[in-house]
């Protein structure tokens, strides 16, 4: 690797961040709204270490919720071997590092459903035009519409729908998840379609004098031929599950980044808007990881260890 190479790979992007940092540090304390001054990078990275010490907190309060859970059920089957004994779960409030999880849990629930209704769909679309041309319309009418809109119908159908004592999931989390869902699937099917139908003309010959049938023609050329344009779809599905599911967060009151960002905003202290920041940091790393992610996939799944991947 030369100078120019190490200095595009490592120092520019270095350059990039540190000036970004400097404008922010500088510009964001002459900005002054209703909760003061906007936080620079150096008040952020504070409530940034406030949220772990919260968080560390709250474990060490579940430890001994449950320390001392075990020593009163210890000591009651001592006295009365035949005692019956609970063990309450913990029910603590969610700190932000479980609000992460939560939410990642969510978007890739959302996502994986989405995948296995989106990927057969758009093989099925890219292998038959009657397919593509009866599935192309509705498509082009759902794919535009935003996530506000989608979610209030989700909420109504599962409160109808999914009814019981003692739930598995809570409602809040699957009004999120198939949110998430119906919002990511139209970039899969559509890639999928296009790279289905644009195979080598040279390997669906192949096929045909080999006389394969449909599922081994689907496994051995469609899908490797597919996958480039497959997984274009599956990162831009991803991408958007992620935004969609903070908004729907808010709104559904799912124990998720969005929640956290809502409750930080209502709360209005002197330490919310910094918090909020750390949330948005936060988010576009997840989103970057994410992303990262499914491109260290598609290089393991993809015939062409050559072929330019970014």
């Amino acid at each position: 690797m030369n100078s120019k190479q190490l200095f595009q790979t490592f120092a520019a992007p270095f350059l990039g961040i540190l000036l970004f940092l400097a404008i922010w540090q500088v510009g964001a304390p002459k900005i002054v709204t209703s909760l003061g001054a906007v936080p620079g990078p150096v008040q952020v990275f504070e409530q940034f270490t406030g949220l772990v010490d919260e968080h560390r907190a709250a474990r060490q309060k579940e430890v001994e919720f449950y320390q001392r859970q075990e020593e009163r059920n210890a000591t009651a089957l001592a006295e009365d071997p035949n005692a019956e004994i609970s063990v309450r779960p913990y029910t603590g409030k969610a700190t932000f590092f479980d609000q992460i999880v939560t939410s990642i849990v969510t978007v890739m629930t959302g996502f994986v459903l989405a995948g296995f209704i989106a990927i057969p769909l758009g093989i099925v679309a890219g292998l038959s035009q009657t397919v593509y041309a009866a599935l192309n319309p509705l498509i082009q009418l759902f794919k535009p519409v935003s996530p506000l809109a989608w979610l209030p119908i989700v909420t109504m159908i599962v409160s109808a729908v999914y009814v019981s004592d003692d739930p598995t999931f809570d409602k809040s989390f699957i009004n999120s998840a198939l949110t998430v869902l119906l919002c990511c699937l139209w970039p899969t099917i559509i890639n999928t379609t296009v790279g289905v139908a644009n195979i080598s003309k040279d390997l669906q010959n192949v096929s045909k004098v080999l006389r394969l049938s449909w599922w081994t023609h689907v496994r051995k050329i469609v899908l490797p031929s597919a996958i480039p344009m497959i997984f274009t779809g599956l990162r831009l599905s991803l991408g958007i599950a992620w935004m969609v599911l903070i908004a729907a967060e808010m709104l559904a009151q799912n124990p998720g980044l969005g929640k956290f960002v809502w409750d930080e905003f209502q709360n209005g202290s002197s330490n919310s808007l910094g918090r909020i920041m750390v949330a948005v940091i936060v988010i576009g790393l997840i989103g970057f990881a994410l992303d990262r992610g499914m491109l260290l996939l598609q290089r393991q799944v993809s015939w062409d260890k050559n072929a330019a991947l970014r």
